[in-house]
């Protein structure tokens, strides 16, 4: 039997978990967001969401155009791949020093981010990355998300723009953690992700300026209070 075979049993046997490869894991990563969850519950409906709104493979459109109960199929899946991705890279990181599984980990959330926004399985047509996103911070970094989160809501019940809210609580992660005295590891992840959110929402900011941005009305709570008071 493959020494590398009788590894992986020892280590099971002992409760010690196989070390693989850092780039084997960020090499994961990116597969496994590349299985966007829009195009893969849209293959059994017998639909492809690119060809229908806003033409993007993510949860809004999702919503807007297949409904509530696809959209959150798409944003648990979603939000599990990019949650997979991260902590696979977290548990299995080959390295005696403490700090590498946190470097991978933080790598993997990226790539799975980048796998869904250009997923290699769907001719690298993909979403926007934020819920995979989320899953990744869900992990790794789980008070920054709920700060994430809650400005989120903030920013969707004031203005009705999930694109506005999205791109806030990309750009707040970047304060985050030069506020919190972060790792370089941490600090170049934020403002990795915040970068890429902002360019895979470039077509919403454009719309944001023009006016011509789709929102959600009914979740304007402050404009809804003004009305009825």
């Amino acid at each position: 039997m493959p020494g590398s075979a009788l590894a992986l049993i020892s280590s099971a046997t002992s409760g010690t978990p196989p070390a693989l490869p850092g780039v084997v894991l960020v090499l994961l990563a990116y597969l496994i967001g590349s299985l966007s969850g829009s195009l893969l519950l849209g293959r059994l409906r017998g639909v492809d969401i690119r060809q229908h709104g806003s033409g993007n493979a993510g949860g809004t459109n999702a919503l807007r155009t297949q409904g509530a109960r696809f959209a959150l199929g798409v944003v648990v899946l979603d939000i599990g791949k990019g949650a997979l991705a991260t902590w696979l890279a977290w548990r299995y990181a080959a390295g005696s020093d403490a700090l590498v599984p946190g470097a991978y980990a933080h790598a993997a959330a990226l790539a799975a981010v980048l796998g869904h926004v250009w997923p290699v399985w769907h001719g690298f047509r993909g979403g926007k990355g934020v819920a995979t996103l989320v899953g990744g911070l869900a992990v790794m970094w789980p008070w920054a998300l709920l700060g994430v989160v809650a400005l989120w809501l903030l920013v969707l019940v004031i203005s009705g723009y999930v694109s506005l809210a999205s791109i806030c609580g990309a750009l707040l992660l970047p304060v985050l953690a030069l506020g919190s005295d972060a790792s370089l590891t941490r600090v170049v992840f934020a403002c990795a992700v915040a970068l890429l959110v902002l360019f895979t929402h470039r077509g919403n900011l454009a719309r944001l300026r023009a006016g011509t941005e789709s929102r959600f009305a009914g979740v304007r709570l402050l404009r809804r209070w003004r009305r009825s008071s």
